[in-house]
């Protein structure tokens, strides 16, 4: 409570109004599967574009895996779902390396130095294959006499300097020790210069010893541009670069390093770095390497005619530089149902699914392409088998999420049947038979799994109408037929078991013709039902979390009422609940009648809440007879 202790006007606000509830988004999607490209255990960032998917994880070529090559269906998925109308994608990324080696199906290359420094590509997967260039730069004169007295501009602690007589030609042969380390001695304000090491106390001359009417100080930086040479295709859309870096490992500014290491370092400083940087030294390559003259020199030893160039103001960038190759990248094994589930022997280390229950805003979920090859019982059958179990589980652990489910690739009816037999969950939907569309790559037809497009219809069905509307009777836009093209007759088989068909209509193109879950619960036989009820929940879940540790009383309990009532009744307004007044669609108690007095003990809040939601016309009838004009009603 408020004191009032001296006399006086006291102006408070106080609340007349019972808090909010905003409805959360329903069309946030999640992919987890194999790509060609991008990052395995971390955060996954969001996606709202097919460029951006491309960007960070590969473009549209086939996957080659140790044992089979198949076509990038996750790439498909993801272009399905933003060209039905989907908005915003995350992506988990799996992948199976074939060997457990370290830096398997990375690809690397390495710097003919004595010792040698390897460089790898920071992803595995095939299109880390890449050019990595690496250009010197001589900095300007940054040596000045002000008044008589030496001073430097722009020159920071351990940048690596080139030192000469600005009398002497620069083509001239270089004397020995004319690179050094700048070390900054703060004791005695003043600059010190090193060519064994960053140890002020053997540092070979300082700023003093200097001319600055005829010696020049010029800072050495090198310039990184990571080119793809995967002729295929790659993750990278343009050239990568990252210009004027330090040399010194221990390089910093602004107290966070910057050096060439730091920026490729192998665990780097920023998330968004770590997602973006094409390559990376390892962390057991880089200790040890000494300062940045020793760096420096590293690349002297692996092409003797960069140090004459570096030196000569007349020569062209590609003589300042030097490339290698980074090749041998992979894409692994296929991955099994451990990969997708997330299992993993480092527990920090959270990949697939797992990965996934991190981020909240997910509210539909897909693996797309693994159900390829479902009916082979020999071969990866048994993971597809498993990895639709582990999708249908996350989203029944993680309450306010669906399962959209593939069917296997070239199943007939029986056997869809058989898969959909198997399977019971009212946070799945099982949709049949692959889409065929066609294949930018190619130029071929394709058939590609359903979950891409059927993710992208919710979205699409919940902006333009609304979650309560049963996302069905809406356009595929992308296909150009399907695997398997199904009747009437066929589809009166396959709907009442809880498997939702693609169909083709005369005049009216490729439609979704179903909106059931696997349910065997009637009470959550519908698509539209699960999800608004998702919907519900998690709005309220997110919009009460204002009344925890409030004092548990009646006025709690009739703000919580309130704050629910308007809830419910803007919704009813909308036309999402039934019933033409208000309490007929919806009911909230929270009251004694719903508590007990060991309820309130135990800091226990109920309120009930009971809703009556729409259900789709899934059978439309007309009854017609005939009628004569002279009869009575």
């Amino acid at each position: 409570m408020p004191e009032y202790l001296a006399p006086g006007v006291y102006v408070e606000e106080v609340s007349f109004r019972a808090k909010s509830i905003e409805g959360v988004s329903t069309t946030t999607t999640g992919f987890v599967g194999p790509t060609r490209y991008g990052p395995l255990d971390l955060e996954p960032e969001i996606i709202t574009s097919l460029v951006e998917f491309e960007r960070t994880y590969g473009g549209r070529e086939k996957l080659q895996f140790e044992d089979a090559e198949i076509h990038n269906y996750m790439w498909h998925a993801a272009r399905a779902f933003f060209e039905e109308g989907g908005k915003r994608l995350y992506v988990s990324r799996v992948f199976t390396p074939t060997t457990s080696e370290p830096w398997s199906g990375h690809a690397q290359g390495t710097l003919a130095s004595s010792p040698p420094l390897p460089v790898y590509a920071r992803f595995p997967g095939r299109a880390g294959n890449a050019r990595v260039t690496f250009l010197f730069k001589m900095g300007q004169d940054v040596f000045v006499n002000e008044s008589g007295v030496p001073r430097v501009r722009s020159l920071q602690d351990r940048d690596v300097v080139w030192i000469r007589r600005a009398a002497s030609p620069a083509v001239s042969p270089s004397m020995a020790g004319d690179y050094y380390l700048a070390l900054l001695d703060r004791e005695e304000r003043t600059w010190r210069f090193s060519s064994s090491g960053d140890d002020l106390a053997t540092a070979d001359f300082a700023i003093g010893d200097l001319d600055a009417d005829n010696d020049e100080i010029r800072v050495v930086t090198v310039s990184v541009t990571v080119t793809p040479t995967e002729s295929e295709g790659t993750s990278l859309l343009a050239p990568f670069t990252a210009s004027d870096l330090p040399l010194d490992p221990g390089h910093e500014r602004a107290g966070s390093p910057d050096s060439l290491f730091a920026y490729f370092a192998q665990k780097p400083a920023s998330l968004s770095r770590a997602r973006t940087n094409p390559i990376l030294f390892s962390e057991d390559d880089v200790d040890g390497l000494g300062s940045g003259v020793d760096v420096l020199h590293l690349f002297f030893d692996a092409d003797a005619g960069l140090r004459v160039a570096l030196e000569d103001p007349e020569a062209k960038p590609d003589d300042q530089s030097l490339s290698i190759v980074l090749s041998d990248g992979d894409d692994g094994k296929r991955p099994e149902a451990d990969e997708y589930n997330g299992e993993s022997p480092d527990p920090d280390r959270k990949i697939g699914l797992k990965q996934l229950e991190d981020l909240e805003d997910i509210s539909i979920v897909a693996a797309p392409g693994s159900t390829f090859g479902y009916e082979d019982s020999s071969g990866y059958g048994p993971q597809s088998k498993t990895i639709v179990r582990h999708l249908i589980n996350h989203a029944q652990k993680m309450r306010y999420r669906i399962a959209v489910v593939d069917c296997g690739d070239d199943q007939s009816i029986s056997q869809v049947r058989a898969m959909r037999a198997q399977l019971d969950s009212t946070y799945g939907a099982l949709y049949y038979p692959w889409i065929r569309v066609l294949d930018p790559l190619t130029q071929q037809e394709l058939n590609v799994p359903p979950s891409g497009f059927v993710a992208g219809i919710y979205a699409r069905n919940d902006i333009n109408r609304a979650v309560y509307k049963a996302p069905a009777n809406e356009v595929v836009n992308l296909a150009l037929g399907f695997e398997r093209f199904l009747n009437k007759a066929q589809q009166e088989v396959l709907n009442p078991e809880g498997i939702n068909c693609f169909r083709f209509f005369e005049g009216r193109g490729m439609r979704l013709w179903g909106a059931r879950t696997i349910s065997s619960d009637p009470e959550w036989k519908y698509v539209n039902l699960r999800r608004y009820f998702a919907y519900l929940e998690r709005s309220i879940d997110k919009g009460t979390q204002w009344a925890v540790f409030e004092p548990n009383g009646e006025q709690l309990w009739a703000n919580v009422r309130r704050t629910i009532e308007d809830f419910l009744l803007n919704e009813w307004q909308m036309g999402a609940l039934l019933g033409d007044k208000p309490e007929k669609a919806y009911f909230v108690k929270c009251d004694r009648s719903t508590m007990s007095q060991n309820d309130l003990d135990n800091g226990r809040l109920v309120c009930l809440i009971g809703v009556a939601p729409l259900r789709p016309a899934e059978f439309v009838i007309f009854r017609i007879g005939q009628w004569t004009a002279d009869r009575k009603v």
